[in-house]
């Protein structure tokens, strides 16, 4: 049993990395190849002088700009380069920990079935939402941020042929990175559903998943984007989806659950260094994410009873 489980799992993530890289290879070709061009300065002096509204000096628009373009990693490079608050550096945290690396997860969401538009609707809608209200009911935070550690050089490179090889390089070793997270969490998750162990977990978290308006069997769903984030996640996700036969419905409620709290571990890790409270940070994404859902669900739950009723 255990070497067939292994050999299903290899399987299963050999399809879920071409499904996916199919996705994040062009996406990140793309944006790469942005990134050497005029259009992402471009990008960030359009949206300075809305910089005000966040509670924001008008070079903050640099790190959102590269966080939402590429990674919290690329944010978090531009928001060392700059000398900002503790209140600013924390808001921006909080904006970039809802809405960051909006091109590829976005995507990734589209494989899973749910509308590119809601993604990128409830990422920014929260981002631009939390920022106005911590602005407007945080008074502290007014000292200069002390980040505890120096940004990370990216490769600078001109000219056409080397920024193409090296937009390939990244695609490249993006899918590679995949693969690598993929592959062995596809045999895991394998051998935990043939040993009947998922089955437990389901049980476990059931109540929790009934209360924002979704099955037990949407547990792996939302498990995997916990921990592993939506890109990385979402192999398993797929797979649920599949398998499990997590309705349309559920697997919306799970994403928008996710948009708001998802690599909960690695999206709060990562901010430490730059000198911010993280546990309010964690705080702030788990109980929106709770909340949100929540309404969702009982709104769509009204409109099907309406539905039925009009039916009948």
């Amino acid at each position: 049993m255990y070497k067939t489980s292994v050999k299903l799992g290899a399987l299963n993530g050999i399809k879920t990395t071409w499904t996916l890289g199919k996705v994040i290879f062009p996406v990140t070709l793309f944006v790469v190849l942005l990134q050497h061009t005029p259009i992402l300065p471009w990008v960030i002096r359009l949206i300075e002088p809305f910089m005000g509204i966040f509670g924001l000096s008008g070079d903050a628009a640099i790190p959102l700009v590269l966080g939402n373009f590429l990674s919290l990693y690329a944010g978090i490079a531009g928001i060392l380069s700059l000398d900002l608050t503790v209140k600013e550096v924390f808001i921006i945290a909080v904006m970039m920990s809802f809405s960051h690396n909006l091109f590829i997860e976005s995507s990734v969401a589209m494989k899973v079935g749910v509308p590119f538009w809601i993604i990128l609707t409830v990422r920014i809608g929260l981002a631009v939402i939390s920022a106005i209200t911590i602005h407007l009911l945080w008074n502290g935070g007014q000292e200069m941020a002390q980040y505890g550690m120096l940004p990370v050089q990216d490769e600078q490179v001109t000219g056409l042929f080397p920024v193409t090889m090296l937009a390939f390089k990244k695609a490249f070793i993006g899918v590679v990175q995949l693969a690598v997270i993929v592959m062995p969490l596809m045999i895991v998750i394998q051998l935990l559903k043939d040993y009947k162990w998922l089955d437990i977990f389901s049980r476990w978290v059931a109540p929790f998943t009934r209360m924002l308006g979704m099955k037990e069997n949407t547990s792996t769903t939302m498990a995997s984007g916990l921990v592993f984030g939506l890109a990385y996640g979402a192999g398993v996700m797929i797979q649920a989806v599949k398998e499990d036969g997590v309705s349309k419905k559920d697997v919306t409620l799970a994403f928008i659950f996710l948009v708001a709290c998802h690599a909960v571990v690695e999206d709060t890790l990562i901010f430490i260094p730059l000198g911010i409270p993280v546990l309010p940070l964690l705080i702030i994404r788990l109980v929106t994410a709770i909340i949100l859902t929540w309404i969702v669900a009982s709104v769509w739950r009204q409109a099907d009873i309406a539905r039925e009723g009009k039916v009948v």
